[in-house]
């Protein structure tokens, strides 16, 4: 990924910022996943541990883990999201326990470490031109013992592959199946993913860090762009959305999923 392709993610975060909180990044969907989220990052860091958020959007996840008696330092590589951070923990009152920085995946090196977790939400480090950086810096960056707890994009979306094929759109179908970074389409911008299985994706951090655990989010209930369906067939889902919670840690089906969540700790 080069600086150009940066910059074009950058641009598209920035044209979403002013309404992110609502349909197209924190929908009932998206909402669900982000509990799961915080589920996780409650039960393996205890309230008052430093926190890395990489990627925090709009900053709803630093709030609530600064409401919840967290020290969080936020980063993002789209300055519009970070002011969005800085006004929503302003208007929570929280401004002494969320520090927003603009600081992208790529640029980690700028920042000090001791920190206790890090987490990142929605597939920020999709975007990163250098996971193996990252985890070098992630390293750095935390304590021995500390937690990272990632939730990323994944490589096999069945939801999405049966929609795509559906609607005839097979290019679109197999987007997820590209090998490297790929441009994906937001508010008339490009964002430059790469898609990662679970093992692959951990094994990057190998060297410094061990895997807990992971599981698969959104398998069996729709992807969050797939909101409308859920609201037209919303018992339907919630069943399958408790399939989800069930089974979606079991060895296979945890690697498939719109994404997936993993948990390592620092060697």
């Amino acid at each position: 990924m080069d600086e150009s392709q940066l910059l074009d993610t950058q641009r598209a975060f920035d044209s979403v910022a002013a309404d992110y909180d609502g349909p197209r990044g924190n929908n009932e969907l998206i909402q669900r996943m982000r509990l799961t989220l915080w589920s996780t990052v409650r039960n393996e860091l205890p309230a008052g541990s430093r926190l890395l958020d990489l990627g925090c959007g709009t900053g709803i996840d630093a709030v609530e883990f600064a409401q919840r008696g967290y020290q969080v330092t936020a980063s993002d590589w789209s300055p519009r999201m970070v002011e969005r951070t800085h006004a929503r923990a302003a208007a929570a009152g929280v401004e002494t326990q969320v520090k927003a920085v603009h600081v992208g995946v790529h640029q980690l090196d700028q920042l000090e470490g001791g920190f206790d977790g890090i987490y990142s939400n929605f597939g920020p480090l999709n975007c990163a031109p250098d996971m193996g950086a990252v985890a070098t810096q992630c390293a750095r960056l935390l304590r021995p013992g500390g937690k990272l707890v990632f939730s990323v994009i994944g490589r096999i979306c069945p939801w999405e592959f049966g929609y795509y094929l559906f609607k005839g759109r097979i290019k679109r179908a197999y987007v997820r199946a590209a090998r490297g970074v790929t441009p994906v389409g937001m508010n008339r911008h490009t964002i430059w993913t790469q898609y990662y299985l679970p093992r692959e994706f951990y094994r990057t951090f190998a060297p410094h860090f061990a895997l807990d655990n992971y599981r698969a989010l959104s398998l069996f209930m729709p992807p969050p762009y797939l909101v409308d369906f859920y609201r037209r067939h919303r018992n339907g889902c919630e069943r399958l959305g408790r399939l989800d919670d069930r089974l979606g840690a079991l060895p296979l089906l945890r690697d498939m999923g719109d994404h997936f969540l993993i948990v390592m700790h620092r060697r």
